[in-house]
């Protein structure tokens, strides 16, 4: 009589716990009221750097980090510097290499004496990296292709209204 009271005590509580689990939700539904979150072109540029930087100089989560906010404050004003001296190349970089040299005293702060030396000597690749950036977003390629479309064949047709024949 014992062990049928605790089989079937058993077996009602296990039938609780699968209850239960069944009644949690298994996807959470997103707010759709709430815009996600997107970056603009320069903070995908920086955090293009940043996940190269992470990569070659074997950064741990904290340096990773702060990495990320130094390089998006720097390719801001880079940015800035682009867009307001546009023209002048010479005056953009003087200015960019002034931005980069505050880069490379905070970095020497967030990095370690070998990560800092690994830096160091691929440096002049992430300067130019980093003002390697088009002000003008779009795909040339695709640009192109809307202003003179290729035409809809290898054999030069295009696409048109349906011919329409005389029939009788």
């Amino acid at each position: 009589m014992k062990k049928i009271l605790a089989l079937a005590s058993a077996l009602l509580l296990t039938s609780f716990g699968v209850y239960a689990q069944q009644r949690a939700p298994l996807v959470v539904k997103q707010d759709k009221t709430k815009p996600s979150p997107r970056l603009n072109p320069g903070q995908q540029h920086a955090r293009e750097l940043s996940y190269q930087m992470t990569r070659d100089l074997r950064l741990n989560g904290y340096q990773k980090t702060r990495i990320q906010a130094i390089n998006e404050d720097k390719q801001a004003r880079i940015i800035a510097i682009i867009q307001q001296n546009e023209g002048n190349d010479k005056l953009i970089k003087d200015q960019c290499d002034a931005v980069c040299k505050e880069r490379d005293k905070e970095l020497q702060a967030v990095l370690s004496t070998d990560q800092y030396s690994n830096y160091y000597g691929s440096r002049k690749e992430y300067n130019a990296f980093s003002m390697n950036y088009k002000t003008q977003t779009t795909n040339d390629a695709f640009v192109k292709s809307v202003k003179d479309p290729a035409p809809a064949s290898s054999k030069g047709a295009t696409i048109g209204p349906a011919a329409t024949s005389k029939t009788k």
